[in-house]
């Protein structure tokens, strides 16, 4: 079959968006539950097997996870979103190098981010904000979760390659395996083998293992859109440069998320500690809410990745009509989700906080304030993720970047380190919703001057038959 005949019979191209958008999101949106649920589990089982410094800890070594997210949306979503504009513009050597390289940058990456986070291991957590209470469990923690760094990296982004292929549903139950070996050894290890918090970490990190081992199968035997040879895995400049600049958005945006929440619990830790709460249950707190707003959103993530390769391979095709439904569709279905989330958070904070087994009655006094200030823009907060992708899958991840960048860096840094200065731990809480707002305009301004580009393509292109 010739690369004509294969992009003309791609359902990418040709099959009803609503439907499309569901076949690949749907997996996605049970695949980013079922990992969010995991999370989420690993912090009942800790709240209820240690307690709120378990939780804390966990808290603090986050960083190490969202490094996981950041390299792989690097090198698996921005190499992607490379591979379907490739194949939808008939490249499809391109796209096998683009491939090629992705993986052999990821295995590298990992094991060097492994590496060092098992070097410089005790630094690395006073930086993120252990305290000495914390500190004990933080390391029997992070040691574990910092092994699995090289698994983690390859089975993320290996995903998002096997859904740019076509499979979807491969693609989740990549994740998906690793999620729910975790959820089910998270309470062996813990209880029966009595490993405290080391065995939530092994959980993990064998969990990581089963995840890679699948898509490093899938890549092997079932890949469809392209045949991977040697040669292709040898780095070339021009593909690294091109991928990496796709993926630089919506790395940054998690890097620059690792760093704001590096900042706030150091924040958290100093402005606790001059208060009634203390610096440990602030910590907490600021733990248990960032694992119910991952559940909550889980279902926006799961669109806005479902929706990849729809931008991605319409848009190298020149199809914008469609490029166009697909975004608006996205934004509708993610922000449904986001008001849902939003009534949650505001009207049942501390019966969603129950799930963590705690019965500090300073912990849900600070926790059920932090919830209901903090995450204030949750109902419009589909918006960034939703557009980011799409800026990212159509070749312009420079918009996404800067989008991200004034959220998370101009505004939402200084103002943790602002605002507690004038109104002490309270200043935490109101720098979220007040760096949300202003992220939203600048969101709603950059997709408008996107669609009006696209409708202007769109009329110059010649109708389709």
């Amino acid at each position: 079959m010739s690369e004509k005949e294969i992009i003309q019979e791609n359902p990418l191209g040709t099959q009803p968006i609503k439907s499309m958008i569901w076949k690949f999101a749907i997996p996605g949106i049970i695949s980013s539950l079922v990992n969010a649920a995991h999370n989420i589990v690993d912090q009942i089982f800790i709240g209820w097997g240690i307690g709120d410094l378990g939780i804390a800890a966990t808290n603090i070594t986050f960083p190490l996870m969202t490094m996981i997210t950041a390299l792989s949306a690097l090198l698996g979503m921005g190499g992607a979103a490379k591979f379907n504009l490739a194949l939808g513009g008939g490249k499809s050597k391109e796209a096998q190098r683009t491939l090629g390289n992705s993986l052999f940058l990821m295995v590298i990456t990992g094991l060097v981010i492994g590496i060092g986070a098992i070097i410089f291991l005790e630094p690395m957590l006073k930086g993120f904000g252990a305290t000495d209470l914390i500190m004990p469990y933080a390391k029997d923690y992070a040691l574990i979760i910092s092994m699995g760094l090289p698994f983690g990296i390859f089975a993320t982004g290996a995903s998002y390659f096997i859904r740019a292929d076509g499979n979807p549903n491969f693609s989740s139950a990549v994740l998906l395996s690793g999620a729910v070996f975790n959820m089910i050894f998270d309470p062996i290890f813990l209880f029966v083998f009595d490993m405290g918090i080391r065995g939530v970490a092994l959980a993990t990190l064998l969990g990581q293992v089963l995840s890679s081992a699948l898509a490093l199968y899938y890549l092997k035997f079932r890949l469809k859109s392209v045949v991977l040879t040697k040669g292709d895995f040898l780095p070339q400049s021009d593909i690294i440069k091109a991928l990496c600049a796709l993926g630089a958005a919506p790395c940054f945006t998690h890097v620059a998320a690792t760093a704001v929440q590096i900042v706030q619990s150091n924040t958290l830790r100093y402005y606790g500690a001059l208060s009634s709460y203390g610096s440990e249950v602030p910590l907490a707190a600021a733990g248990a809410v960032s694992k119910v707003m991952i559940v909550l959103m889980s279902c926006v993530i799961g669109i806005s990745l479902g929706c990849q390769p729809l931008y991605g391979y319409n848009y190298g095709r020149k199809n914008y009509g469609r490029v166009k439904e697909t975004y608006k569709l996205a934004l509708r279905y993610g922000t449904t989700v986001a008001v849902i989330a939003f009534v949650c958070i505001e009207l049942f904070p501390k019966q969603i906080l129950t799930i963590f087994g705690l019965d500090n009655p300073v912990f849900y006094d600070f926790a059920i304030k932090y919830m209901r200030i903090y995450l204030f823009m949750t109902f419009a907060n589909a918006l960034q993720p939703i557009t980011s992708t799409f800026f990212t899958a159509i070749g312009k991840a420079n918009l996404g970047f800067w989008m991200a960048l004034v959220r998370q860096v101009i505004l939402l840094i200084p103002l943790l380190l602002i605002l507690p200065m004038v109104w002490g731990i309270d200043g935490v809480f109101w720098a979220g919703p007040l760096s949300d707002g202003v992220a939203v305009i600048i969101v709603v301004i950059f997709a408008t001057r996107e669609m009006r580009k696209l409708t202007e393509l769109e009329k110059q292109q010649p109708k389709r038959n």
